[in-house]
């Protein structure tokens, strides 16, 4: 990236105060920066922050509308982060990969497979019979999408995403690297003194605008569907099991894992470690912090924290009890020698 800070300004339809023509070619943190790098302000609510800002030797930095700085090149906007995300587009698009369309030497296409234009199919790929791939997909190296698949225009497949049979993938969807969609929901009947596979039939279906983790699994519904709807952002590391349904927009952080046939809303966000019991249903807006386990219902938008999960107030209240436990004890202790002694 090579902008001078009033292009990075009209960029992100912003106001300059300060030097308008320095050369900006990277973006860092505040305290991270140099005077070639863009920073951002998110807010001005703490004298660290504005200490940051002060000390920071970023060539530029994009703040809130009504904040000042004297001596400092600044670009006001409405919303900082997403001014800093724009920036940041620039630099992602110009050091991703761009590999040239059209279907890799080294991949293996079934001939009954329909392929769109500007797709990109990477060397050692695999794509099966029947599977229908929209314009403009990029599948890098090793990818695999099995038969009767399908994939929507514009999608980006990281390398060593696997696909299985009979799975649909939306519009615009980003897979990173060794996610798995697909396989077999986690199935079993105990007879004869054994563990019994049930045959996993189902399918997955993620919306469109649908981002998904490096080894994430999303595991196929033992009949019917598990679904992720319209703009869930599922991190790394997740695990949806089968027939699990996710809610449009909702956010399943590192970790996370959901059993079978639950059903998240709209909305949701679960921290890093959420556990969620099979057969649970969640509502729209729920918030849980990490290493929650959720094994109830939970009907009403709400915060929730600890195993089992609480109100946030509650959980912290009792945190708070059991550090004092000891000393509770010991008061006890002390008030039952004195009772004993009268």
């Amino acid at each position: 990236m090579k902008l001078t800070i009033e292009q990075i300004a009209d960029l992100v339809q912003g106001r300059v105060s300060g030097e308008k023509n320095p050369l900006i070619t990277g973006a860092a943190g505040l305290m991270e920066a140099t005077p070639g790098d863009i920073g951002f302000l998110r807010d001005a609510k703490t004298s660290k922050i504005v200490k940051q800002a002060e000390a920071s030797r970023a060539g530029a930095i994009l703040c809130p509308d009504d904040f000042s700085l004297p001596g400092k090149s600044l670009i006001h906007v409405k919303n900082p982060i997403a001014a800093f995300s724009k920036v940041l587009h620039v630099i992602f698009e110009e050091r991703r990969a761009h590999p040239p369309k059209g279907i890799h030497t080294t991949a293996v296409v079934s001939t009954r497979a329909v392929i769109g234009k500007g797709v990109v199919v990477g060397p050692h790929c695999v794509v099966e019979d029947d599977v229908i791939i929209q314009d403009n997909v990029t599948l890098l190296a090793h990818v695999y999408v099995g038969a009767r698949s399908k994939i929507g225009s514009a999608s980006f497949l990281y390398p060593q995403v696997t696909i299985r049979e009979d799975i649909s993938i939306g519009n615009n969807c980003i897979l990173h690297p060794g996610a798995v969609i697909g396989a077999d929901g986690f199935g079993y009947f105990f007879s004869n003194g054994q563990h019994n596979k049930i045959p996993q039939v189902g399918t997955v279906i993620i919306e469109d605008d649908v981002e998904i983790g490096a080894c994430a699994t999303i595991d196929r519904g033992t009949t019917g569907q598990t679904i992720i709807k319209k703009g869930s952002k599922i991190d790394n590391l997740v695990h949806v099991a089968h027939n699990v349904s996710v809610g449009p927009c909702s956010i399943l952080a590192a970790q996370t894992g959901v059993a079978g046939s639950s059903k998240i809303g709209a909305g949701v966000i679960l921290g890093g470690q959420v556990g969620v019991a099979d057969h649970i249903t969640i509502a729209d807006g729920v918030q849980a912090g990490g290493q929650t386990g959720i094994n109830t219902d939970i009907l009403e938008k709400s915060a929730l924290f600890g195993t089992p999960a609480q109100p946030v107030k509650e959980s912290l209240r009792q945190s708070l009890l059991l550090k004092r436990l000891p000393e509770l004890f010991k008061e006890i202790k002390e008030l039952k020698e004195r009772i004993k002694n009268q």
